[in-house]
């Protein structure tokens, strides 16, 4: 059961009206690292969540997710202050132009908006469940989140450093501070699990666990602890690299006897050719440009 409490989490001040820099904070309303995002994908994970510690941090820290898209969308809202009351009622119509176009989508929330809010990014791109990435297994989930709150930190610098108002530079400050709590606590979250490594229950076939290819090979090729050391087998060989498994590296299906007969006359309807040069329309149309083709007989 949910209740609302009137108090924003953090109080919202806005030194003076700004659709453009408005536009680009609805990244973090409806954008794929923005704070709807975040909410859904922490509620699905504790819902689904068997452990009781996991589960009562997960439903925190969603809800919390949806506190913080109040505050950004009171952001939103009140640098279009200005907007809305002139898409609401009108004003001479030049002001009206320059103000909606300022740059970036601002048109996008002045006109379909109204100067408020919608589920969508700072390209005006519609909000999609697709941004939640869940899969309720806990040691993925954790590491998913603790990525997920790095993203959204980066993206409140980069809005920090776009703008010059200092209430807003604060409100997005305290949001950007929450991203690095909540990844303290998924950190923690993980590695509460004793044993989080390797996602899930089955073991990896071990021939292969312990290999780093070397498959970029040329100018800029490097070693360091990723591919390196007594926990490595670096396999830079390219015969090596193929059919590793000890087969022939192809692909081969076991069919039954009528499948394979349909196969084979299939196979057989379609060949190609090699004993014809077809002409073809890229002959009949060459102009030029066309490169090589082959010539065509004057009717």
């Amino acid at each position: 059961m949910f209740t609302h409490n009137k108090k924003l989490m953090h109080t919202v001040r806005v030194s003076a009206p700004n659709p453009k820099l408005a536009s680009l904070i609805m990244e973090q309303f409806g954008g794929a690292d923005g704070e709807l995002a975040a909410a859904m994908r922490y509620f699905t994970q504790g819902l689904a969540d068997l452990d009781p510690g996991r589960r009562d941090l997960l439903l925190d820290i969603a809800t919390e997710e949806l506190s913080h898209l109040e505050v950004v969308g009171n952001i939103v809202c009140m640098l279009n202050a200005g907007v809305k009351g002139q898409m609401a009622e009108g004003t001479e119509a030049g002001e009206l132009l320059a103000t909606i176009t300022q740059g970036g989508d601002s048109h996008t929330s002045s006109l379909l908006f109204g100067g408020g809010v919608g589920l969508v990014n700072s390209a005006g791109v519609p909000w999609t469940a697709a941004y939640v990435d869940s899969r309720t297994e806990p040691t993925a989930d954790m590491r998913s989140n603790i990525a997920a709150e790095g993203r959204a930190k980066i993206i409140y610098e980069r809005l920090i450093n776009i703008t010059d108002d200092p209430d807003v530079k604060q409100n997005l400050g305290f949001l950007m501070t929450r991203e690095i709590a909540h990844a303290k606590s998924f950190e923690k979250a993980l590695y509460a699990i004793e044993d989080n490594f390797p996602t899930g229950k089955l073991a990896g076939q071990p021939e292969f666990t312990d290999k780093y290819y070397n498959m970029s090979q040329g100018e800029g090729d490097m070693r360091g602890p990723w591919n390196e050391g007594a926990q490595w087998e670096f396999v830079t060989d390219r015969d090596q690299q193929a059919a590793v498994d000890g087969g022939d590296g192809t692909a081969s299906a076991k069919l039954l006897p009528k499948d394979q007969q349909l196969s084979i006359r299939a196979a057989e309807r379609t060949a190609s050719r090699t004993d014809i040069d077809p002409t073809t329309g890229a002959d009949l149309g060459a102009g030029p440009g066309a490169g090589k083709t082959k010539p065509v007989k004057a009717a």
